[in-house]
């Protein structure tokens, strides 16, 4: 799937993706700057990933974003990043815009996120905070 905007495009693309740009956006990252790249490369294998390039050049990607899925119910969007000489362009928003209307994606019951900062961009897409946070259980691995 493919989405074209003024000077940029948005591709669920597997072929076409940087992973070193991806590498370098996550590590510079709040959630995932000590993430392997080992780790992000499997990460890759096993998600919906998307990327966002300039239209000029397809092998500059300036943007990432990967949805962990099983296509039927449930979708966890993670690692959504625009690097940050492209910020303020609405790209972050065109982004969501394009992953919340895959057809793959349709239907879905329930989606989450976690998000430190981007409560904003993140409203505006119908997300909001767990009407019953006592619900959810996690385990987190700290030293991962």
């Amino acid at each position: 799937m493919e989405w074209e905007q003024d000077n940029y495009i948005v591709s669920d693309d597997d072929a076409i993706l940087d992973v070193d740009a991806i590498c370098d956006f996550l590590s510079q990252s709040y959630w995932a700057n000590k993430r392997p790249r080992a780790v992000i490369e499997n990460s890759l294998q096993h998600s919906l990933n998307f990327g966002v390039y300039d239209q000029q050049n397809r092998q500059n990607q300036i943007g990432f974003a990967r949805v962990v899925t099983d296509y039927s119910t449930f979708a966890y969007l993670c690692d959504v990043v625009i690097h940050e000489d492209y910020r303020g362009r609405a790209l972050g928003k065109w982004l969501m815009e394009c992953i919340l209307s895959h057809p793959e994606l349709q239907g879905l019951k329930r989606w989450c996120l976690l998000t430190k900062d981007a409560h904003g961009l993140y409203k505006q897409f119908g997300f909001r905070e767990l009407d019953d946070p006592s619900r959810w259980m996690e385990i987190i691995n700290s030293d991962l």
